[in-house]
């Protein structure tokens, strides 16, 4: 259960973010993951063998700081959209402000409604925890994570597109971060603090 409980809280905090990038991408004009079966609770279109099992098995199995995973990224065509960096942008943002609402909603009920039930605590607790870690980690403006889609509708196009070709290479560099600091910089060490002071901010 210890394993359990938390993969099942990534898994679907992360079909919820991917599910939302589609409902916004489809309200601005682009149905292509409506269309693709991809605006749907079932899990089994969102879920990576990789991405969604595979890697938070072995973070959590690890000991890691920091657990990490993703659903099958829905697909996006911008070229649906009226302006397609400003609402690349806002359908970027999407995701990571559902996993900030998932964290204010399981907070407000930790503070407002103390159950007193270890086991339901413990689930709230991990929402708030492994939402925060989606919300943060997505804004990171690394191609091809949500904020480098904020990130593209302030850049000049020719800088947009060499910011771009560095999208194949991201996770890579993503998890380089991660797992390797650079001089004082830890990459790890920013988001467990920037969680802590979440947590510190929302009293609970």
């Amino acid at each position: 259960m210890e394993i359990l409980i938390p993969l099942v809280v990534l898994l679907f905090s992360a079909i919820l973010h991917e599910i939302m990038h589609g409902v916004v991408a489809d309200k601005l004009g682009d149905p292509t993951a409506r269309v693709m079966g991809r605006l749907t609770l079932n899990p089994i279109p969102h879920l990576d063998p990789i991405m969604s099992i595979a890697l938070p098995v072995l973070l959590l199995i690890s000991g890691s700081p920091v657990i990490f995973g993703a659903a099958k990224p829905v697909p996006i065509n911008p070229m649906h959209f009226k302006d397609p960096k400003k609402d690349m942008a806002i359908t970027g943002l999407a995701g990571p402000l559902t996993n900030i609402a998932l964290v204010l909603i399981a907070a407000f009920i930790i503070r407002t409604f103390p159950i007193g039930i270890p086991f339901i605590t413990s689930i709230l607790y991990t929402i708030v925890l492994y939402n925060l870690i989606l919300a943060i980690i997505n804004l990171i403006p690394i191609p091809p994570l949500d904020g480098s889609r904020v990130l593209i509708a302030f850049l000049p196009n020719n800088l947009a597109r060499i910011y771009l070709s560095i999208e194949p290479y991201g996770i890579f560099i993503l998890f380089g971060l991660l797992l390797f600091p650079l001089g004082n910089f830890s990459l790890g060490f920013l988001i467990n603090n920037l969680i802590l002071y979440s947590v510190r901010l929302l009293g609970i």
